[in-house]
């Protein structure tokens, strides 16, 4: 069995480090690079960054703050936000990340998940689905920062983006999103059972228990989160040895 992956995220807007619920009433964290080096310091085994204004307001992710994190860590590195061409990615890459995470762009235009998969390989591209619970018992995908709903199933989308050449899948509850009540594990065993690349749970981490049930119960291939670790409520290596006492397979 493969390790599972701890992955603290920053969600980046105005060049700080921010985080909310359900997407509002965003708050002031720190600067991406110091938390940035903090994490990578303290044993997370990646990093995701997303310009989480960047789709909405039209515009690309913020290389300067991608070079700047780049520079203060040793540990693979996800960026996302406001990518929407192959020169995008070439772009993100060459800044410093390993990964690129698309997830409105990819909606509009899914020969691009093919495109920047031959060019870069599978596993340097990630598709990010935002997905909320509608009132027919299933979830719907959203784009541009949760603000607009897409009549899109995501886990019919997790298959298509697939087999076009997405490598990994992030999976982000916006209900869940800073609520701290656990993940949508409904959810993430629906699309871990439909595809064959590995998936991320994101969105409702409180305690330790729901790191373990994301992985224990609908199998993902990594665990990520934000607020519990930016507030320093759980500690990766705290983190870590519980999973470990659990028999999940981490790397210390």
């Amino acid at each position: 069995m493969l390790a599972k992956k701890i992955i603290p995220c920053l969600d980046v807007r105005n060049g700080r480090v921010v985080k909310g619920k359900k997407f509002e009433n965003i708050v002031d964290v720190d600067s991406p690079e110091v938390l940035a080096k903090y994490y990578s310091e303290s044993g997370a085994d990646e990093l995701a960054f997303f310009d989480i204004t960047a789709s909405y307001e039209e515009r690309k992710t913020s290389l300067e703050f991608v070079k700047k994190v780049a520079a203060n860590i040793n540990i693979p590195f996800c960026v996302g936000g406001g990518v929407s061409t192959i020169e995008d990615f070439a772009d993100i890459m060459a800044s410093g990340a390993d990964k690129v995470a698309v997830n409105s762009a990819a909606l509009k235009n899914p020969e691009l998940l093919k495109e920047a998969s031959l060019k870069f390989g599978s596993k340097c591209v990630v598709l990010a689905i935002d997905a909320k619970r509608n009132d027919e018992s299933s979830w719907n995908v959203y784009v541009k920062g949760g603000r607009e709903r897409i009549d899109l199933d995501p886990i019919e989308w997790a298959i298509k983006a697939v087999e076009l050449g997405a490598g990994e899948i992030v999976v982000n509850s916006i209900d869940e999103d800073g609520m701290k009540n656990g993940y949508d594990i409904e959810l993430l065993k629906r699309i871990k059972a439909s595809v064959y690349v590995p998936v991320i749970a994101s969105g409702g981490a409180g305690e330790l228990k729901h790191f373990y049930e994301a992985i224990e119960y609908a199998n993902v291939d990594g665990v990520l989160a934000a607020s519990v670790f930016h507030f320093g409520e759980i500690k990766i290596q705290e983190l870590k040895r519980y999973l470990m006492d659990k028999n999940i397979k981490v790397i210390l």
